[in-house]
């Protein structure tokens, strides 16, 4: 198993406070993430506030663009994969996004996973590009058809619906060879986008059990699609509260920002779920019991448990979460830790 961290990029207002995170607060913590012996970081993408925040906040959060951030983190860390979480593609161009990407993979000497989705509101999409009539969905494949174009063909055309290029030369290519590309979200739409174009699952708060579900349809999807997908990253993301007892860790829990912003997520990421409790389907409680919640999920066939997100109210609680879980966590698997 591999473990992620939740890197505040987008996050005031959403599962966080507003302040919470200052440009050197980013830095401090994919520091101590990497010392702590954690895979990656991951950072969300967001152009504009959302309109539950607007309501609950007077003042607007701050959210940093992840990709310049890791531009940032590239030379301050040397192992800890970078990794976004999810880029939006609908609000992105495909070739100044591919030439972002595979500089920073550059740079980065090959640490770059590159995480992309629809975006969970789209209200944001429709601020971005007002009256655009648009599926975003097929936003989504258009765009990860014309990034592997990019990626990988020394010249380049594209012609589609939302997207098209011609004669494209980008150089240099990314210094990994694919890139690493996975697919967020939860639904059947997205479990065929995975399966056809991807190089990893990033779904967020499931059961083991829903893993295991999703994850056969994929492995369906891809075997008709001539896939194999047997060595796919399956990574997971969760909230993470950890106490003395799981009846504080539920308390915490239930009282966080974060908790907060998952219920927002009913409308949009998790509408095809039937939600009775996030308390089940997030590593909540004693180090014993996330223990044997991280083994649930593994034996379901989660490889990494991508962008934890702890429960704090400020970054040096965050950092006192980061720390213990590593201690008591990160620390049981060290066979797949780094």
């Amino acid at each position: 198993m591999r473990f992620g961290v939740g890197l505040p990029t987008c996050t005031e207002g959403m599962m966080y406070p507003v302040p919470f995170a200052s440009p050197a607060d980013v830095v401090r913590i994919a520091v101590e993430a990497e010392a702590l012996g954690y895979y990656a970081v991951m950072g969300n993408d967001h152009m504009t506030t959302q309109r539950y925040v607007r309501d609950e906040y007077r003042d607007p959060p701050n959210f940093y663009e992840p990709l310049i951030t890791y531009s940032v983190l590239a030379p301050q860390t040397s192992r800890i994969r970078l990794m976004t979480g999810v880029i939006v593609l609908p609000m992105r161009a495909p070739v100044v996004l591919a030439k972002q990407v595979a500089t920073l993979d550059q740079f980065s000497g090959g640490r770059v996973l590159l995480g992309v989705g629809v975006g969970a509101y789209r209200e944001e999409f429709e601020a971005v590009a007002p009256g655009q009539p648009a599926h975003r969905g097929r936003m989504l494949e258009e765009h990860l058809r014309a990034l592997r174009l990019l990626f990988t063909q020394r010249r380049a055309t594209f012609r589609g619906r939302y997207y098209a290029f011609e004669d494209v030369e980008l150089y240099p290519k990314p210094l990994q060879h694919p890139l690493p590309i996975y697919v967020g979200g939860n639904a059947a739409e997205h479990h065929r986008r995975v399966a056809r174009y991807a190089d990893g699952w990033l779904p967020a708060a499931l059961t083991p059990d829903e893993v295991a579900a999703g994850l056969a349809r994929v492995r369906e999807f891809a075997w008709e699609q001539g896939r194999d997908v047997s060595h796919m990253d399956v990574a997971v993301q969760l909230g993470v509260s950890i106490a003395p007892t799981r009846e504080q860790a539920i308390e915490r829990f239930e009282a966080s920002q974060l908790y907060r912003h998952l219920v927002s997520l009913k409308s949009s990421t998790m509408r095809h779920q039937a939600v009775a409790s996030f308390a089940e389907r997030n590593l909540l409680g004693t180090p014993d019991d996330i223990r044997r919640q991280v083994e649930a999920y593994r034996a379901a066939g989660v490889t990494h448990l991508a962008g934890l997100l702890f429960v704090a109210n400020t970054v040096e609680e965050f950092l006192d979460r980061l720390r213990l879980f590593g201690r008591e966590v990160v620390s049981a698997f060290p066979e797949d830790g780094a």
